[in-house]
C-alpha cells in the first residue's frame, strides 16, 4: 500500500456533524476529495443543503441531513438516512458544538458578556446538551453499524485549546475595555470531549473501532483587528489558522494513515501551547 492507498477514502461513508459550519464544510470536502460519501448534518437545513449541493456540484458524494443533535429520535434518523443511502458508516466527525463567536458579526450584534458570576443556568444547560450529549447521543448510533460492519470505523470528536488549557481572558480587551469573557462552559465541554475520546478508545479495545480527537487553534474568521493581534501574539507562528489548515489532520485521522492511532488528541494549534 502507497502512502497515498492510506489516506484514500474510497467506498467509506463519513458523517459530519456541524457540516455547514466553518470547519465542518472544510471538513466535509477534504473527506469527499479523498473519496468518502458524505453526510453534511447539521441543525440548519438549508445551509446544510448548500454545503451538500457544492460537493456534488463537484462531483462528489453527498447528502444534507438536518439533525438535532440533541434529540435521540432526530439522531436516529439521522443514521437510518445515512444506511438507506449509502449503506454503511464508516468516518464519524463529531464537530457539531455551541462556541461563542468574538468575530466582526457577533460583535456587530452584541455578544453575552460570559462572566462567570452571572452566567445563566440555561445557556450551560443548553452548552452541555449540545457539547457532550449530543455527542454522546450521535456516536451511540452511529458506532451501532460499525460494530455491525466488523467493528471497524474512526470517531473524530473536535476539541479547542481551550479544552486543554483555560482561555487567556486578556484576549477579549479591546482598546484597554473589556468586551467579553470566553465562557465557562466552552473549556468545561471540551475538556469533556478529551474524556469522552478516551473512555471510547479503551471501551472500544481490541477492535478496530478507533477513537481521537481533533483540537484546532483559533481559526481566522473576519476577526476584529485588535483581536487578532492578540490571539496571534500568543502563537509561535504569530497568526490565527487559515480554515484549510485543519483539513491535513482530519483526514489523517480519518484514514488508515493513522491506523496505529487511538485514545489520541492532534493538536493543531500554530504553537499555542508551547509557552
Amino acid at each position: 500500500m502507497t502512502i497515498q492507498d492510506k489516506f484514500d477514502l474510497s467506498g467509506r461513508v463519513a458523517v459530519v456533524t456541524g457540516g455547514a459550519g466553518l470547519l465542518g464544510a472544510e471538513f466535509c470536502r477534504t473527506l469527499a476529495e479523498a473519496g468518502a460519501a458524505v453526510a453534511v448534518v447539521d441543525l440548519n437545513a438549508s445551509a446544510s443543503q448548500a454545503v451538500a449541493d457544492a460537493l456534488t456540484n463537484s462531483g462528489y458524494q453527498a447528502l444534507a441531513i438536518s439533525t438535532d443533535i440533541t434529540k435521540p429520535d432526530s439522531v436516529n434518523a439521522l443514521v437510518e438516512k445515512v444506511l438507506s443511502d449509502f449503506g454503511q458508516l464508516d468516518v464519524l466527525v463529531n464537530s457539531a458544538a455551541l462556541d461563542p463567536k468574538f468575530d466582526a458579526g457577533a460583535m456587530k450584534n452584541g455578544i453575552t458578556p460570559g462572566a462567570f458570576e452571572d452566567y445563566p443556568l440555561d445557556q450551560w444547560n443548553a452548552a452541555l446538551d449540545a457539547n457532550l450529549t449530543g455527542m454522546f447521543l450521535v456516536t451511540q448510533a452511529c458506532v451501532r453499524p460499525m460494530i455491525e460492519q466488523g467493528k471497524k470505523g474512526s470517531i473524530i470528536n473536535i476539541c479547542s485549546t481551550y479544552g486543554l488549557n483555560g482561555p487567556d481572558q486578556r484576549i477579549y480587551v479591546k482598546a484597554g475595555e473589556r468586551v467579553a469573557f470566553k465562557p465557562v462552559y466552552y473549556t468545561v465541554t471540551k475538556a469533556g470531549v478529551i474524556g469522552f475520546t478516551k473512555y471510547l478508545a479503551s471501551y472500544y479495545a481490541e477492535t478496530e473501532i478507533r477513537v481521537n480527537a481533533l483540537t484546532p487553534g483559533g481559526v481566522f474568521n473576519n476577526h476584529e483587528d485588535y483581536f487578532v493581534r492578540n490571539y496571534s501574539a500568543k502563537t509561535i507562528l504569530g497568526r490565527m489558522a487559515k480554515k484549510d489548515e485543519m483539513n491535513g489532520a482530519l483526514l489523517f485521522l480519518a484514514s488508515d494513515a493513522s491506523s496505529y492511532m487511538t485514545g489520541n488528541n492532534v493538536v493543531v494549534d500554530g504553537g499555542w501551547k508551547v509557552w
